[in-house]
This record gives C-alpha cells, sequence and structure tokens, in this order.
C-alpha cells in the first residue's frame, strides 16, 4: 500500500477522500472495516458512501456502479450490514478469510 503523509492544513476528510482514490488504499479501507469484531453498524456503509465519494471526484464512478451502491445502500440502511458481517464470520468459522483486491485493467 502507498504510504501517504497526512497534510497538516486540510481537513482530515479530505486527506482521507484524497488516499481513497488510490484503489489499493480503497480496498485495504473496506476490508479493514469488515474484519473488525464488533463492528458498528454505520461503518461499512460510511466507508463505501467515502470511496465512492472518492471515485466520483476522479470522475471514475460508472453508471451500473453508482446503481449498485443506490442499491446497497438501501439494504445496508435496513439491516445495517448484519447479514455481511455474518457472512464475513461464518467465512471466519470455516477457516477462510475475505479479501478485497483491486481488479486487473
Amino acid at each position: 500500500m502507498k504510504q501517504l503523509k497526512m497534510p497538516t492544513s486540510d481537513s482530515y476528510y479530505e486527506y482521507l477522500i484524497e488516499s481513497l482514490k488510490d484503489a489499493e488504499h480503497a480496498g485495504d479501507f473496506i476490508g479493514a472495516i469488515l474484519e473488525e469484531k464488533d463492528a458498528e453498524p454505520e461503518l461499512l456503509r460510511n466507508a463505501i458512501r467515502k470511496v465512492i465519494e472518492a471515485r466520483i471526484r476522479m470522475n471514475a464512478l460508472s453508471d451500473s456502479a453508482k446503481k449498485y451502491h443506490e442499491r446497497l445502500d438501501k439494504m445496508l440502511t435496513v439491516s445495517s450490514g448484519s447479514e455481511i458481517y455474518c457472512f464475513v464470520e461464518l467465512l471466519e468459522a470455516l477457516g477462510f478469510k475475505l479479501g478485497i483486491t483491486v481488479e486487473d485493467s
């Protein structure tokens, strides 16, 4: 993962969005949220929103990604991500680990 230094003059939010423009960092960011034990319900939803915002700022958000994000956001609003976290816990109980990787272009 690329090491980025946090600027002192910009807000942390702006720094975070800028760092999430790097696909590998964005994947690691979402992956870290999924690995959280006793995660707060809104963490996953907020992490995905931040990655989406970074892609929007890069003009790199496809129409299909926007559509899927809207669908997922509605599901996460209702369920707080409980199905996703349950799936991750099941994988761990079976001896597997969920990983997010950058797609080769």
